[in-house]
């Protein structure tokens, strides 16, 4: 890759969430790419793979978990890869595609952060089938090769300057579309994006801080996500919930945040079957209820959220209300508890606060 690719390439990674950019770049032109249009068609083992047409996507996986003292911790691993410009990748060093890494453990008290950067083409990051592997560097998401659902049994580990993790996430359950049939709408004038989730892993391993293992245990949600263009002119950021009920459902929530305080709302209920109900807007009701001064920034750390159609309204609180991932283009990110008509705990992840 030229140095002129490279540098271009930080540069969009790096956007500011200014109009007509949107968070992170995801608003500008998509001209060239793959259009994302209804109704998804998804297939297995073929979109757990990489979709080069399109501009953006993104593998990322939460985790809530405890240690054998009943502490709770939080773990975080996403690898994204961006292209540069459309029509085939050349390969080699003149590639096209930047893939960028993202990893965080979060505890009561603690959290930390690390981000690598590596370019296509070269071996340095990727992601294979057969069986499936999504890499950069030494940081990867590995799954065993076994019949069914390339997804379901898959070791995560990532390593920071001041800790790591490995992670072992097993699941008999399909993977979740999202939106409709996996097509999900992101504005009022239409972005989108192609969108399924696993939200039924159960999740062994050891997290290391500080050179300490801690064997840890809990529940693991993988998203899936690729577009050209997620976010339309005007839209600042999001606020995405994902929520693991003790009863057994899941549910995913979001809102695209207007410049003009108005928002795109949508969702998701799964239920304890691993089938998916989509939400309309009406369905919905997101409130922040408490804020904490974050890295300089108010925050909304404390939600309330509704779905009366299912009978939920839950207030929601992070484990650690700095959970600031001070990344290329910086974002809120952390594990949160849940209390009122349903017990579970979730992630909660917020772009776009300045």
């Amino acid at each position: 890759m030229s140095a002129r690719i490279w540098l271009a390439a930080l540069a969009l990674l790096a956007a500011t969430p200014a109009a007509p950019q949107g968070y992170a770049g995801l608003a500008t032109d998509a001209e060239g790419y793959a259009a994302v249009t209804a109704p998804a068609r998804l297939a297995f083992p073929r979109d757990h793979g990489p979709h080069p047409a399109f501009r953006i996507e993104w593998w990322y996986l939460t985790a809530t978990l405890e240690d054998a003292e009943g502490r709770e911790w939080g773990a975080q691993w996403t690898l994204f890869r961006q292209s540069l410009a459309p029509g085939p990748d050349p390969g080699g060093w003149e590639s096209t595609q930047v893939w960028l890494a993202h990893a965080a453990v979060t505890g009561a008290d603690t959290h930390r952060t690390a981000e690598t950067y590596a370019r296509g083409g070269i071996g340095q990051a990727g992601v294979t089938l057969g069986p499936f592997r999504a890499w950069i560097d030494d940081w990867e998401m590995a799954a065993a090769p076994a019949p069914g659902d390339a997804l379901a049994d898959i070791t995560v580990t990532a390593q920071g300057a001041d800790f790591g993790y490995s992670l072992h996430a097993v699941t008999e359950a399909p993977p979740v579309p999202q939106g409709e049939d996996g097509f999900s709408v992101k504005s009022d004038v239409g972005q989108a994006s192609y969108y399924y989730s696993q939200p039924f892993y159960r999740v062994a391993g050891t997290l290391e801080i500080d050179g300490r293992r801690i064997p840890v245990t809990g529940r693991g949600w993988l998203d899936r996500e690729w577009s050209s263009q997620p976010l339309a002119a005007g839209q600042e950021g999001w606020d995405w919930f994902s929520l693991a009920l003790d009863s057994g459902a899941r549910v995913m929530l979001y809102a695209m945040r207007n410049a003009d305080g108005s928002a795109h709302v949508s969702g998701t209920w799964i239920d304890a079957e691993s089938r998916p109900h989509p939400l309309a807007p009406g369905d919905i009701s997101m409130r922040p209820v408490g804020y904490s001064q974050v890295a300089g920034r108010e925050i909304p750390t404390a939600w309330h959220l509704e779905v009366p159609r299912f009978e939920l309204a839950v207030d929601t609180e992070p484990l650690n209300a700095h959970s600031w991932m001070d990344t290329s283009f910086a974002y809120w990110e952390g594990p949160i508890r849940l209390s009122g008509s349903h017990a579970g705990r979730g992630y909660l992840e917020m772009t776009g606060y300045d």
